[in-house]
């Protein structure tokens, strides 16, 4: 008899840890179960042992509000009793690095900033999410959890000029990076289709570069001839609204990275102030996708007058470290037969329009370092030289990355076949009534996604320029804020993973993890794709 009582015990204690199996996306670096629960009720606080943790902690308890239906407060003088949720910084942690603590009594988390308890909290939202309760009353298993992230920089880009997302929409894209512990929000702002923020110094940019008279219709192709919907198409961000959404992102521990794409992808710019290119126009914003050869001319000097009257204004909006700057798909031809930039060529003895462009950016670099900025650029800043000082952004392949590392530049990691969200979701498009994406011969199933190693072909040594990993999403084709989720998730989650968890991955435990995490989703009414969940690639 005593052996089966203890049989028993045994069974109920295996039943217990199991049922404690890890919840978390992006995958913590440690989750170690432990025996029994805690109960959170309406009593439960949420105590902060520095002020500095307040906006945190009060973020957690709108999140168990709106998905559990649980009312928590937050306190900054420590209670006495069980059930209390306690926060602290410790300053013998990385910055974002935290451990989390589920007893019987209470649940503590320390983070080596507030980012890192920001990040504690994301974790213990999916935890008691999944838990066993409701708004009376949440069982939460207990546990004990050691996390950091393996690559400082993880980001997720929207593009916001192809079509237009509203202040609401932006925010809730940002919402969606924050439970994936994504930490930069890379903001595409212009292009050929449309000028996307209000730059006071040069209204036209708002005025006339941010309409089109009309969109294309369907795929582009260099084949056919478009189709045009002949309806003007528009819209653009005031400063304030800048200033309210970068607001919004630091509350959450994101990064807000502009990006005013040069020389190439800026014919809503000469649209606006057809002096700033090589043949003075006359242009109209974009209606087609693709790639024009109508670029910023680098042969006169109104021409970085604009740009640093641009960046002036950009650098008050935008405190973050980097500011992106384009330098990807700039056709040469107007600078080939342009006087003044043959003219550039000839003064500053370069090589060639490789060699002009790479001169471009350096200047536009050493503007920015002059306030204490860094640039990023998409990979074709490689041509023609770039300094040491640029992030390279490589997306045209890994290889790229594998370049700029060698080169000893900083790397962040976004090659289109794995990181191009914009692309089709499984092998049969069609079949799968999936909605218009970029390329029907470029496929990206989530497992392709995760698939993605930023490390590939370098040392050791060359490993360290790696920084980190971004997911794009372009917009050519996602004409909605709806079809937008639809493309970012869950592939987000996994690009968030090889972000966070590069050293612990394991693609059968995440499919079950994200199998439970689509709840979430549907609670946070998330549109995302189905096909990963249904088990179609």
């Amino acid at each position: 008899m005593r052996k089966l009582l203890l049989l028993f015990v045994a069974l109920a204690t295996s039943l217990s840890v199991m049922a404690a199996e890890c919840v978390i996306v992006p995958r913590p670096v440690s989750f170690e179960p432990q025996k029994g629960k805690m109960t959170l009720n309406s009593k439960s606080v949420v105590y902060v042992a520095d002020k500095s943790l307040v906006r945190p902690a009060t973020l957690f308890c709108s999140y168990v509000a709106a998905e559990k239906g649980l009312q928590l407060s937050v306190v900054e003088n420590l209670p006495k009793g069980k059930g209390v949720i306690s926060l602290s910084i410790d300053k013998s942690l990385a910055q974002e690095e935290y451990q989390l603590d589920v007893t019987k009594k209470g649940i503590v988390i320390k983070g080596g900033s507030e980012q890192g308890v920001f990040y504690g909290l994301q974790s213990l939202r999916q935890v008691v999410f999944h838990s066993k309760g409701n708004a009376k009353k949440v069982s939460v298993e207990c546990v004990t959890v050691k996390d950091k992230p393996h690559f400082g920089y993880r980001g997720g880009m929207l593009d916001v000029c192809r079509y237009f997302f509203g202040v609401d929409e932006v925010k809730k894209f940002i919402d969606i990076l924050a439970l994936h512990k994504v930490n930069r929000f890379h903001w595409h702002l212009t292009e050929d289709q449309g000028w996307r923020i209000e730059i006071k110094k040069y209204p036209n940019l708002t005025k006339i570069g941010s309409v089109r008279n009309a969109t294309q219709v369907g795929r582009y192709s260099k084949r056919t001839q478009p189709v045009y919907d002949g309806k003007p198409y528009g819209g653009f961000f005031t400063q304030d609204e800048v200033r309210d959404i970068v607001r919004y992102a630091t509350e959450r521990y994101i990064d807000v990275i502009p990006e005013i794409d040069m020389p190439g992808h800026m014919v809503a710019a000469l649209a606006s102030y057809p002096e700033l290119g090589c043949t003075k126009g006359p242009y109209e914003v974009r209606k087609m996708w693709g790639i024009s050869q109508d670029i910023l001319c680098a042969g006169r000097e109104s021409t970085f007058e604009f740009i640093e009257g641009v960046l002036s204004e950009i650098l008050e909006l935008f405190p973050s470290k980097y500011i992106h700057i384009g330098g990807d798909e700039a056709p040469k031809h107007r600078w080939k037969v342009c006087p003044d930039c043959q003219k550039r060529i000839q003064e500053e003895g370069l090589k060639d329009e490789h060699e002009l462009q790479s001169y471009f950016m350096k200047r536009v670099e050493k503007f920015l370092a002059k306030y204490g900025r860094s640039i990023i650029g998409w990979d074709e800043i490689l041509d023609g030289g770039v300094s040491k000082t640029a992030t390279v952004m490589a997306w045209r392949g890994p290889n790229r990355g594998i370049m700029a590392a060698k080169l000893g530049n900083k790397v962040i990691m976004t090659p289109t076949r794995y990181c191009y969200l914009d692309y089709c979701q499984t092998s049969d498009p069609d079949a799968n009534k999936e909605p218009m994406a970029m390329s029907l011969k470029a496929k990206l199933p989530i497992r392709k996604v995760y698939l993605l190693d930023p490390y590939d072909k370098l040392n050791e040594e060359e490993r360290k320029a790696i920084i980190g990993v971004q997911g794009n999403l372009w917009t050519e084709y996602i004409p909605n804020f709806k079809h937008a989720q639809h493309m970012l998730l869950p592939r987000l989650a996994a690009i968030a993973e090889v972000g966070w968890s590069y050293e612990n991955k394991d693609f059968d435990d995440f499919t079950r993890r994200m199998h439970l995490f689509r709840k979430l989703y549907d609670k946070c009414g998330y549109n995302y794709a189905p096909y990963f969940f249904n088990g179609i690639e």
